[in-house]
């Protein structure tokens, strides 16, 4: 049975970007934030037998996360193919299906969606079409923010008639990427927004 530690340790370890995209604001998701997030959907009961979606997977790290908590079926859906290719390396596995495409094109029903999409730093509201796809295709949804968009997160949820159960808040270590970051680490204020549907179900695949 493996822990919350164990979980955080083994994703620490996945290779990251190569050659990251600031258009695509690619950034590693730090291992422990994303332990805690997975391991609280796990307790609610949403990976372990379930079919997830990883909407803008990047290196896998949730994706692998699901994998190791039981996951029935893992997607990793991912636009960006150099992204995949060190998805593809840090997980093997059968449960796992690779999908290079925009997340518009993802249409397949899931029990649950995990992601942390661009954080519209570099296009207003980049996340929002990560939202509204996961709305379409899933009733229970786990998605990244930053803190700052609050309102917008709470508005489009309402749209959608989805409620939320509760938002996991971070201190988000953003690392030296690109050559316009002077500092070694900076820090940002994000949260993880559970949101559901009550007329949740489970999907079948």
């Amino acid at each position: 049975m493996i822990t919350k530690s164990r979980l955080a340790i083994a994703l620490s370890k996945i290779k990251g970007f190569n050659d990251p995209k600031i258009r695509l604001e690619q950034y590693i998701t730090d291992s422990e934030i994303a332990a805690e997030i997975l391991w609280n959907a796990y307790l609610e009961g949403d990976i372990e037998g379930k079919t997830v979606a990883d909407l803008g997977c990047g290196t896998g790290i949730f994706s692998l996360g699901c994998v190791k908590l039981n996951a029935k079926k893992v997607y990793a859906v991912e636009s960006d193919k150099d992204a995949l290719d060190i998805a593809r390396e840090n997980l093997k596995s059968r449960t796992c299906t690779f999908i290079n495409s925009d997340v518009k094109e993802f249409d397949k029903k899931v029990d649950t969606v995990i992601q942390n999409p661009p954080y519209g730093t570099k296009d207003k509201h980049a996340d929002r079409e990560f939202l509204v796809k996961a709305f379409q295709i899933s009733n229970k949804i786990y998605s990244m923010h930053k803190l700052s968009t609050s309102s917008f997160v709470e508005k489009i949820a309402e749209d959608y008639e989805f409620k939320i159960k509760k938002v996991l808040k971070f201190n988000f270590p953003l690392k030296k990427s690109y050559q316009f970051h002077k500092k070694k680490t900076e820090k940002i204020e994000v949260g993880c927004w559970v949101l559901y549907k009550s007329s949740s179900s489970s999907c079948k695949v």
